[in-house]
């Protein structure tokens, strides 16, 4: 069983790997040290813990994923969290992703639109006693406006264009971070900076494989 130690060093070596592409060859210390103080192992299911350092995705039921921690770790430094910032993530899955940003912001609000997984993610958040993050249920592409405008926006699944509402939602000078494309089809990992004035600025980071943004909860059994 891998631990920590190697899926950092996995993380580092996959960096310096896609550098040509993301132009960075390393991420902040901060957003390391985040990943390094989150156990992810207490984010899988409990049958994948052998495999929850691998540098892999792995399923957490009702068609969704946790996500590879290099995709964690990069995106995650995309957003370039300072300490006062309040974030939305969309998707918060089984809350992993979540509370490394809790890590390094004030503030962290999740949606989920698979009320299942929220509850779930609630759940392991009060028990590994972080704080700062306010979790609840709702449709990713309306975002959560009553507790705009945030710093950082980051989605965790693919939509096939950025919502309105979300640009809506981020200060100017903020950053949403976000994989566009069609479901399992090609996609793109981009990072949008708005402006106050004129277009926002769009880069486009590298190629990835995400599950589709679900725009309206689904009944599970």
């Amino acid at each position: 069983m891998k631990n920590i130690h190697h899926m950092l060093e996995d993380i580092r070596q996959e960096i310096l790997l896609t550098a040509f592409l993301t132009g960075r060859k390393t991420l902040s210390p901060e957003v390391m040290e985040a990943i390094r103080d989150v156990p992810r192992e207490q984010f899988v299911d409990p049958g994948m813990i052998s495999l929850a350092f691998d540098n892999g995705p792995l399923p957490i039921g009702y068609g969704q994923t946790i996500s590879q921690p290099f995709i964690v770790a990069l995106m995650t430094d995309l957003l370039a969290i300072q300490p006062t910032d309040a974030i939305l993530e969309i998707g918060t899955g089984s809350g992993y992703q979540t509370a490394i940003l809790s890590l390094l912001a004030a503030r962290v609000y999740t949606l989920e639109v698979i009320e299942d997984l929220s509850l779930e993610a609630a759940d392991r958040f009060k028990k590994l006693a972080y704080q700062n993050i306010h979790a609840r249920v709702g449709n990713g592409y309306e975002g959560w406006p009553e507790q705009a405008p945030y710093d950082g926006i980051i989605v965790t699944a693919a939509a096939p264009y950025v919502p309105d509402a979300l640009i809506d939602q981020l200060k100017a000078g903020g950053r949403l971070v976000i994989p566009l494309g069609r479901p399992f089809g090609h996609q793109e990992l981009i990072v949008l900076e708005k402006r106050a004035k004129g277009p926002h600025k769009i880069s486009k980071i590298l190629d990835v494989a995400f599950v589709p943004l679900v725009d309206h909860p689904k009944k599970w059994h």
